[in-house]
């Protein structure tokens, strides 16, 4: 997944349980568990909001992209992107 959760390194540096996060946010411990291990597939932003007031932070403190090669459209391992101008001197024959 190329999208990483960051809650436990917020709630380490508030020394927050994960008990009393889900309690300020309205999740159960299981539901945070899923999120802060990077399984969820979602988040809603009413969720995303809740996270923020409590942790005090900004979304982009919660949730970063990292390349991790399987995202859709991301090169394989080893190679680079194309570039517009590389696109066009492939389509032109150069």
């Amino acid at each position: 997944m190329a999208i990483v959760v960051d809650i436990d390194v917020l709630l380490a540096k508030r020394k927050m349980s994960v008990g009393d996060f889900a309690d300020a946010i309205g999740l159960s411990p299981a539901n945070v568990s899923v999120l802060k291990n990077g399984r969820a597939k979602a988040v809603r932003f009413s969720t995303l909001n809740a996270i923020c007031q409590v942790l005090d932070c900004q979304p982009g403190d919660v949730l970063r992209w990292v390349d991790d090669g399987t995202s859709p459209g991301a090169a394989p391992s080893g190679t680079r992107r194309l570039t517009p101008v590389d696109r066009g001197r492939r389509q032109a024959g150069c």
